[in-house]
């Protein structure tokens, strides 16, 4: 086979996902902005052939595409790696206060093991989704008067709520709910009056892209005639 014939190669889902791959890294970089990434990838997820995917990322600093090396078995899909995110040590905050204000806590920070807030007349977030943490089990002490704190972990993580509620309240919603091998374990004690602490479980960004995607793809197999056009061709 010479190199010409290449570009009509038949691309196979594999070779699609790749591509997809290489898509989303750019969108984390800031290379592509979400319509350039949209566009993108629903012409990937249309491509037949190698040379229709090799120009989806030829400006992009990536190894080309055009004979992509593809393992014909199926590797298993990589759980979270919780061993990588409990870290030891300190953590980057310990405490937050918010009166009559707002804080926050989010993004790549280090959760230590106890980290206490208080929030008067006021807010704060506490969001876990892309902290490490300093321990296997950590402990968030909220005080809320007249004020809220919401706590945001991620799925895998198993939670336990310890807090006093007068007048008030802790959300106990997500106790219960068993914990991934290795995942952290978050404690939420502490005291709310005339306030409350609420505790959420969400996926983080990058999960949801990863589901919007699964959709997309699944909406394009689903279009009427597809089957029938792969089997002219």
């Amino acid at each position: 086979m010479t190199d010409d014939a290449v570009p009509d190669l038949r691309a196979s889902d594999a070779d699609r996902e790749q591509v997809a791959g290489i898509l989303r890294d750019a969108l984390a970089e800031g290379r592509l902005d979400m319509e350039e990434f949209e566009e993108r990838l629903d012409a990937t997820y249309k491509a037949r052939t190698y040379g229709e995917l090799a120009p989806i990322t030829r400006d992009l600093p990536a190894a080309g595409v055009s004979v992509p090396a593809v393992s014909l078995t199926k590797d298993p899909a990589a759980g979270p790696d919780w061993s990588g995110r409990i870290t030891g040590g300190e953590g980057s905050s310990t405490w937050a206060v918010a009166v009559m204000s707002g804080f926050q806590r989010k993004g790549h920070w280090t959760m230590p093991r106890r980290f206490t807030c208080f929030a008067f007349w006021g807010g704060g977030e506490i969001d876990l989704r892309e902290a490490n943490f300093a321990d296997r089990e950590v402990e968030i002490n909220a005080v809320a008067i007249m004020g809220g704190v919401d706590v945001i972990v991620p799925p895998g993580v198993e939670v336990v709520v310890r807090g006093i509620g007068i007048m008030g309240g802790f959300d106990h919603r997500e106790e219960g709910v068993p914990g991934e091998p290795g995942a952290p374990r978050v404690i939420v004690t502490g005291f709310a009056l005339w306030g409350g602490v609420g505790v959420q479980r969400k996926l983080t960004r990058a999960e949801k892209l990863r589901i919007r995607e699964e959709r997309r793809r699944e909406k394009l197999e689903r279009k009427p005639g597809r089957r029938e056009l792969d089997g002219e061709r």
